[in-house]
């Protein structure tokens, strides 16, 4: 397989991770009528757009992108796993509880009592994030 493919996989699989990730916010908050707390709020503040840059870098095979969605994907894990600590350590659940209206240590879900929507969102951010690190250290910037 040509390096251009492996390339156009990773820009791909990044783009179905935060269109996934996105659906599935809003299906538990439009359809389920979970309502988001300030913590999800940062994260979708960060997701969202993910899907239009690595689209429009689909479509024009701009693996340069990968500068910018390295980031925003980093900084949303960061919120992703400080969300999950809320929720699943005793000792910051507290904290999170005065987080706003909603608070942010609520488990809509919890499914094999680990995978919360924080949890979820992490997935997909660290997905976004590794294929972003791939295509940046397999050579987006030749030619």
């Amino acid at each position: 397989m040509t390096t251009e493919k492996k390339l156009e996989y990773a820009l791909f699989t990044a783009w179905a991770a935060s269109l996934t990730a996105t659906l599935g916010s809003l299906y538990f908050s439009e359809i389920m009528k979970y309502e988001p707390c300030t913590l999800c709020w940062y994260q979708r503040i960060l997701m969202y757009p993910l899907i239009l840059l690595l689209g429009i870098a689909i479509i024009r095979k701009d693996y340069k992108i990968a500068v910018y969605t390295l980031p925003l994907a980093s900084i949303g894990a960061c919120f992703s796993m400080y969300h999950y600590a809320l929720q699943k350590i005793p000792a910051l659940s507290e904290a999170g509880a005065s987080c706003g209206r909603v608070p942010c240590t609520g488990d809509y879900i919890n499914w094999f009592g680990f995978v919360t929507i924080p949890f979820l969102a992490l997935i997909a951010f660290i997905i976004v994030a590794v294929t972003s690190g791939f295509i940046l250290r397999k050579g987006a910037f030749k030619a």
